[in-house]
């Protein structure tokens, strides 16, 4: 027993000494430009985390930059790792922080940048930076021709602010967008207005569940159909939120999403959810591959995801046998107020992280200067349905000549692509976006885990009241530490914590364990 006991005990000061290092961060000073010409002198070695949807033209778009930025610069050289899940880059970059060995330039999100935030020093502020006259937006010294501060887009600008510190720019902007089958909308009887209402979207929905004598839906002769699918389902709740005026959070990081209105929405939601009317991505799969199937009638996603939709869509993840041939069309997202449209702005950010060497912090914020140059805004808006983020790139000849050849053919001027690019572009003055804090993005993954939830539980054919979505407000809180600030810890350091309780129960137990048996045999003498 004693052999063994030394051996936990060596395990668990092994562990603790593990925890010591993961849970002291390397210390990074603030970071401060250095002396120009470095650049001339030492070489740089960066990495830069994308995301891609399986789309080898942004792959392509991504190398190309690289390549063109290595040869401005031969003496910086850019390492690409691609991720296809804006998740993974996030969760990859939380561990990464407790080892200090973040990348030096990622495609992200401020409601991430947020929780990166919570190390000293972790991402470089770019305020300084970006009005630096010799290395900042537009510098004299830089050796391409990049966007100036007033080129890009304020709006879009403005969404990579926390705390009123700029911490993120804007790489390429979307919204979301229903895709929707216009020939089962009319030959259910009605019309496809501009603008829906979430009224008109179920009520179409509803009258699409008929089903013919052989059990197959009417509108489509199939035995399969689920007329709304949904993908986002964060982005749902927070667009009805805002449409409706109800309050959502604060900048200060309060959380108010849990209201009564937040009760109606989904007690209306499980409703359509129970007659199979509506689903979601993570409980169907993309809506897109229901919709060329014709399986779906309203397919809500971003805009972003339009080479994806559509009988002639360039991308496609069925087989050719299971296409259906229909008209579709591309509206906002269905709005409660026709005359005060919102919709959301969203669309990868890029953020600078700090290191020790205050030249390779230089190195990475030219590279990210240079993913807003004219080139790479067109080369990547030409891979979705994108929106660049610079008035010098959407005011350019070449971008408008893009946007006026809709529809010339089936791939590099699909019409659905480009027509929702001109959705959002119509609609910069009626995009929002939500507070960010840390734990924002915590409560963006609440929103939506309450919308699968009752879609879930409707499914399952389980009853929903008021009393049933308070104990899902209570569920979210713990599921997502919405009331106690836990989120900060590096998920190494948890493991570790965790780790230790379980050997320290396992001593604890091994000894009582010897004890009473001890005890027992000098009972029986």
């Amino acid at each position: 027993m004693k052999k063994l006991i030394c051996i936990l005990l060596s395990l668990s000061l092994l562990l603790t000494m593990l925890l010591a290092l993961t849970s002291c961060d390397e210390t990074l000073a603030p970071f401060e430009l250095p002396e120009a010409g470095i650049l001339d002198t030492d070489r740089f070695e960066i990495t830069f985390w994308a995301k891609n949807d399986t789309n080898i033209d942004q792959v392509n778009v991504y190398k190309k930059a690289i390549a063109d930025f290595e040869a401005l610069y031969p003496n910086i050289k850019v390492n690409l790792k691609l991720y296809t899940d804006y998740s993974r880059i996030y969760q990859d970059v939380i561990t990464n922080i407790s080892t200090g060995t973040t990348p030096n330039v990622c495609i992200t999100y401020p409601d991430h940048i947020a929780t990166y935030m919570t190390g000293d020093n972790v991402v470089v502020p770019l305020d300084e930076l970006i009005k630096d006259e010799k290395y900042g937006l537009g510098g004299s010294l830089l050796r391409f021709d990049g966007p100036t501060e007033d080129s890009i887009v304020k709006k879009f600008l403005d969404e990579g602010k926390i705390d009123g510190v700029q911490y993120a720019l804007p790489f390429m902007r979307s919204t979301e967008a229903i895709y929707i089958n216009k020939t089962s909308v009319e030959a259910l009887g009605y019309t496809v207005p501009d603008i829906l209402t979430w009224d008109f979207m179920f009520e179409v929905a509803e009258a699409a569940m008929e089903k013919d004598e052989e059990g197959n839906f009417k509108v489509n002769g199939q035995n399969v159909l689920i007329p709304i699918i949904y993908k986002s389902t964060d982005n749902m709740m927070i667009s009805m939120l805002e449409q409706l005026g109800a309050p959502y959070s604060t900048a200060e990081g309060d959380i108010l999403a849990f209201n009564d209105t937040t009760t109606d929405l989904l007690l209306e939601i499980y409703d359509h959810a129970y007659t199979r009317a509506f689903s979601t991505f993570k409980i169907s799969s993309y809506p897109a591959n229901f919709l060329t199937r014709g399986q779906c009638i309203f397919a809500i996603d971003s805009t972003a995801g339009a080479t994806w939709m559509g009988s002639d869509a360039p991308l496609l993840d069925i087989k050719e046998e299971s296409l259906v041939q229909f008209e579709t069309v591309i509206r906002p997202i269905p709005q409660f107020d026709t005359e005060n449209i919102k919709m959301i702005s969203q669309g990868p950010s890029i953020c600078v992280f700090n290191k020790q060497d205050s030249g390779e912090v230089l190195a990475s914020w030219l590279f990210a200067q240079f993913l807003l140059t004219q080139s790479v805004q067109i080369g990547y808006a030409r891979t979705e349905g994108y929106l660049p983020v610079t008035n010098d790139t959407l005011t350019s000849s070449e971008y408008i000549e893009y946007l006026s050849r809709s529809g010339e053919d089936n791939d590099d001027y699909y019409w659905v692509k480009i027509a929702a690019a001109k959705l959002l572009l119509e609609n910069i003055d009626n995009t929002f976006v939500t507070e960010v804090f840390n734990g924002s993005a915590s409560l963006r993954n609440a929103a939506g885990q309450l919308i699968e939830e009752v879609t879930t539980s409707a499914r399952k054919k389980d009853s929903m009241d008021r009393i049933k979505v308070e104990a899902l407000y209570r569920k979210m809180n713990s599921l997502y530490r919405l009331e106690r600030n836990l989120g900060e810890m590096p998920t190494g350091s948890v493991v570790l914590i965790v780790s230790l309780g379980v050997i320290w129960l396992g001593i604890g137990g091994y000894v009582l364990f010897g004890w009473l048996k001890k005890r027992k045999n000098s009972s029986s003498s």
